[in-house]
């Protein structure tokens, strides 16, 4: 896990604070920070499991960045984000929620069934770790909303961005994300079932980060 706060650091060190992926990494950096609090202090009932499952989890959005900065194709649910990272209409909420929709949706699935498989287990034996990381996501976001949102003289229910954002809930995404990795490791006997399904959530992910960063004005 250090290795990964320390690549995240870089990136908060080096990224302009404006840039999309910048807001994110913040936001991320945040995030990992106090899971690894919480592990040191036996908040779960798996360190072992819960320290792979971030460091994966962290691994498939750094792979992103790598992607990139190295000109080629991120995944398709990050694509958006590193596509508007720079657009002076989106605003930093957006960015932040974007990358949280990618991580979340597509990423974590996939590093859930990566742990399952690294470690022997089985999905049951992550199911309550996972709850607990829940929780503290959430608490997160309404501190994410809280901060990076307009104030309330600057924003009210005929605003776009309230629109926007009132229609994406990370509690939602993330019940979405155990039940796509439910399906993925049902899959996993049927690679080719399971490649296709991968591509799918991909997909479905990338088009609702690009909704979320609709350029506002």
């Amino acid at each position: 896990m250090d290795g990964v706060l320390d690549r995240m650091r870089g990136l908060a060190a080096h990224l302009p604070p404006r840039d999309g992926v910048a807001v994110f990494n913040r936001v991320y950096l945040t995030v990992t920070e106090e899971v690894g609090r919480r592990v040191a202090a036996g908040a779960f009932r798996d360190r072992t499991a819960t320290t792979a499952l971030d460091v994966l989890f962290a691994g498939r959005y750094l792979t992103a960045v790598d992607e990139a900065a190295a000109g080629r194709r991120p995944p398709a649910c990050w694509r958006p984000l590193f596509q508007l990272r720079g657009h002076p209409a989106v605003r930093p909420v957006q960015f932040a929620l974007a990358g949280i929709n990618a991580h979340i949706g597509h990423d974590l699935p996939l590093a859930l069934a990566d742990t399952c498989r690294d470690l022997g287990a089985e999905p049951h034996e992550l199911e309550a770790d996972f709850h607990r990381i829940g929780e503290l996501l959430v608490s997160l976001e309404e501190r994410i909303r809280e901060t990076l949102m307009p104030g309330p003289d600057l924003l009210d229910v005929a605003d776009p961005l309230t629109h926007l954002l009132g229609s994406w809930t990370l509690e939602a995404a993330r019940a979405a994300a155990w039940a796509a990795f439910r399906a993925l490791w049902a899959l996993r006997e049927r690679p080719d079932v399971e490649a296709e399904f991968e591509d799918r959530i991909d997909a479905s992910v990338g088009m609702v980060g690009r909704c979320l960063l609709t350029p506002l004005g």
